[in-house]
């Protein structure tokens, strides 16, 4: 089966004492054994529980891998994968990725004894120079947020294995339907479940794969002692959502790539960050290992001045955190979802004060194009 039909298909057929098309929802903290040293497989839910399994399962199968895991939020999952490194490990990491992880890795995991060095890893030279004796990982996010920097998924894992290394993927932006890292080589893909696989702006994820047993065995031990599980409400909610997952992308990266073409016209905008343009730099490699360019987009404006105006005048258009929602969304990183990162480092990467992030809604375009062009004015 394709992707949108196995996606749609989560949780069918699973209760079969019912015949429930729609997957139970738990509400479970602890299950009856049979008898003594028997179980139905499920225990007590932080180990175990089958609105989540069935989650867990659908995103593994998705993504192309072994194990898929379940957390209560994105930087839950990451949290949860930095422990399989210990003091004195270090990682490399994409120099223009979300404000949330540089901040995880910058003022929590670096007092523990992990060391951070962060590169353009669209530039695998450049990778590659900073390799050390005691590297263990790559950590990219590809495309970037929010300059849509493109990473050569397949050459960083070929670099990776050649040193011993795990490659970590965060594919958020992209999810499985547009991205698959673990057939390109990563090793480990991570997910803000409450982005595009959600869907819906109204429950907060994080997901977990990995390529082979051994290591999702390693993930599996440290999602139980450290307890930090998606419940079954929310696992449910995340299920419904990801049924919807190819159609709704389809809809999001057409208007994105709609309002990224109508906004290279615009007098008011000096640059456009999407890789679905022909002059975005990472185009060719992009496509080479996506097939699609997702629904997010960032742009500069030639004013300061600007920035404020835009953010009150948008009617149909919400100035709030967050993306991959059926809803459109603008945000300011410097201010909001990057305000972690010392202003000299993102100005230095380009994260600037004119800088703008829109995640792309399913709406009318023709009414998303004209609520921008008020905002940004003649």
């Amino acid at each position: 089966m394709k992707l949108e039909t196995r996606l749609v298909q989560t949780g069918v057929k699973w209760d079969k004492r019912t015949g429930s098309v729609s997957m139970p929802i738990y509400q479970s903290a602890t299950f009856q054994h049979p008898r003594l040293g028997e179980s139905t497989g499920f225990d007590y839910s932080r180990s175990g529980n089958p609105t989540r399994q069935v989650l867990e399962e659908a995103i593994a199968t998705a993504e192309g891998g072994q194990r898929g895991f379940a957390f209560s939020s994105g930087m839950a999952a990451i949290t949860t994968i930095l422990y399989l490194f210990q003091p004195g490990d270090h990682l490399i990491v994409s120099d223009d990725l979300y404000g949330g992880t540089y901040r995880l890795f910058e003022q929590i995991l670096t007092g523990y004894g992990l060391q951070f060095t962060y590169v353009d890893t669209s530039d695998l030279q450049a990778v590659e120079a900073q390799l050390k004796a005691n590297t263990k990982a790559l950590f990219i996010e590809t495309p970037t947020n929010p300059l849509m920097k493109i990473t050569d998924i397949k050459g960083a894992a070929g670099l990776a294995k050649s040193k011993n290394l795990l490659t970590i993927v965060d594919n958020t932006f992209m999810t499985p339907y547009f991205q698959r890292p673990l057939e390109l080589g990563a090793d480990i893909v991570v997910h803000s479940g409450t982005k595009y696989l959600g869907g819906h702006n109204d429950l907060v994820a994080g997901l977990v794969v990995t390529k082979d047993q051994a290591l999702g065995e390693k993930i599996y031990f440290y999602q139980n002692a450290i307890g930090a599980i998606l419940g079954p409400q929310d696992c449910w909610l995340l299920i419904r959502g990801m049924k919807t997952l190819g159609i709704r992308l389809e809809r999001q990266q057409e208007n994105a790539l709609r309002l990224a073409r109508r906004l290279q016209q615009h007098p008011a905008v000096e640059k456009i960050f999407f890789p679905g343009l022909l002059d975005h730099p990472g185009y060719r490699l992009h496509l080479s290992q996506s097939k699609g360019y997702g629904g997010m987009l960032s742009f500069t404006v030639k004013s300061q001045d600007l920035v404020p105006q835009i953010l009150e005048r948008v009617k149909i258009i919400s100035f709030a955190e967050s993306l991959g929602g059926v809803e459109t969304l603008i945000t300011f990183p410097a201010v909001q979802t990057h305000a972690d990162i010392p202003q000299e480092i993102r100005e230095a990467k380009g994260i600037s004060n004119t800088l703008l992030r829109l995640s792309v809604g399913i709406e009318a375009v023709d009414d998303l194009i004209e609520d921008l062009e008020q905002a940004l004015g003649e």
